[in-house]
């Protein structure tokens, strides 16, 4: 039996790793926001779609199959298809920076994201033609730095766990050899975070009345060398620690999706299939820490 041992990284945070930096930002009036994570160069990315009512834009060019290799950044937002517009925003503001591909008169970003439902938080949401997400992802893009701000922040600035308060979470873990993994997640979940485990034979809905009201997402990050596809098993495996912490999980009513990112600052050394069985095991950890943390921070902020 071989043991590795991993624990959380200087600041227990996705910025942990080398090379990201992440920037949030919230309207308190309409009880929303977005989270922005920035790569300092173009990173390899995969999504594992789990839940029955998806938002999510680009994904389709994180499939292996497909041409574009690297991506510029990353958008969770809170305001359900409304939200979406964040990612615009950032490519706007990326591309004006000169972030992107270079394909014509203008750099051409590629910026996946994904969307929660807000929608029914109390917040005010009469924006007309206006939704703020825009906004929100400029302003966002333009607060990233590696200090991540835990609870009733960005994404999950309006975000609720079941019948408690969610928001945003995150957490690293480094092996004793360097290889490194870190999460962050927006928790906005039909079902409850997990507290331990669960009485056999017995399902809490919490959320039954707020059909729709939910999704919970977020990323998983490393530094080792990966490409597309590598990604996506790593955002796959990332999945389980939904499962593990969050109960019911990927139901009809929830949008679930992880991406995953690799930096590629340490070199694969050896077969990739036994490194990946235990990154991605970490990454199910580190991600049942986050989800974790981000339900405490938010209780902390929210005082529910």
């Amino acid at each position: 039996m071989v043991t590795i041992s991993a624990k959380p990284g200087p600041s227990d945070s996705f910025t942990d790793i080398d090379g990201l930096r992440v920037g949030q930002a919230h309207d308190a009036a309409v009880r929303t926001g977005v989270t922005v994570i920035l790569p300092d160069a173009p990173v390899a990315m995969g999504v594992d779609v789990r839940g029955g009512g998806p938002g999510t834009r680009d994904t389709d060019a994180l499939d292996p199959t497909c041409l574009v290799d690297k991506v510029h950044g990353l958008v969770l937002s809170g305001g359900s298809v409304f939200g979406l517009a964040a990612a615009d925003g950032v490519a706007a503001a990326l591309s004006e920076r000169g972030i992107g591909l270079p394909l014509g008169p203008r750099a051409v970003p590629v910026v996946p994201s994904a969307i929660l439902f807000d929608l029914m938080n109390g917040g005010d949401k009469d924006w007309g033609t206006e939704p703020p997400y825009r906004r929100l992802g400029v302003q966002a893009l333009d607060a990233v730095s590696v200090d991540v701000t835990e609870g009733a922040a960005g994404a999950g600035y309006g975000a609720r766990a079941g019948g408690r308060a969610g928001g945003i979470g995150t957490a690293s873990l480094v092996t004793d050899d360097g290889l490194m993994v870190a999460a962050i997640v927006a928790v906005n979940s039909f079902g409850a975070v997990m507290d331990g485990t669960p009485e056999h034979g017995t399902v809490d809905l919490p959320k039954l009345g707020l059909v729709g009201a939910n999704t919970t997402i977020g990323a998983v990050a490393t530094n080792l060398t990966l490409d597309k596809a590598a990604c996506t098993r790593l955002a796959i495996m990332a999945q389980d620690g939904f499962a593990r912490a969050i109960r019911p999980i990927h139901t009809p009513f929830d949008g679930d999706t992880i991406f995953a990112m690799s930096t590629g600052a340490k070199p694969l050394d050896g077969p990739l299939a036994p490194v990946m069985a235990v990154l991605g095991t970490l990454s199910a950890d580190c991600m049942v820490r986050a989800i974790g943390k981000a339900v405490k921070a938010a209780g902390v902020t929210t005082g529910a």
